[in-house]
């Protein structure tokens, strides 16, 4: 799945320009789509590890990030 961009490039580069005023260098969405594989494959990994085939919120772990359900 390399070089797969898995995230919207107009909804980054919006979000980026409205909550911090600032432009978006070509590399950022590629490196954006790496970190979300990153995260995505170890969710996977947590579900399988779990005996699930489902993935779920509390699989997703990123610092700093509640994912808490309920």
């Amino acid at each position: 799945m390399a070089d797969q961009v898995l995230v919207v490039a107009s909804k980054v580069k919006t979000f980026i320009k409205e909550n911090g005023e600032c432009n978006t260098a070509s590399e950022t969405i590629d490196a954006l789509s790496k970190a979300v594989e990153k995260v995505l494959s170890n969710a996977i990994a947590s579900a399988k590890a779990q005996g699930r085939k489902t993935v779920m919120a509390r699989d997703i772990a990123v610092p700093g990030i509640s994912t808490s359900e309920g």
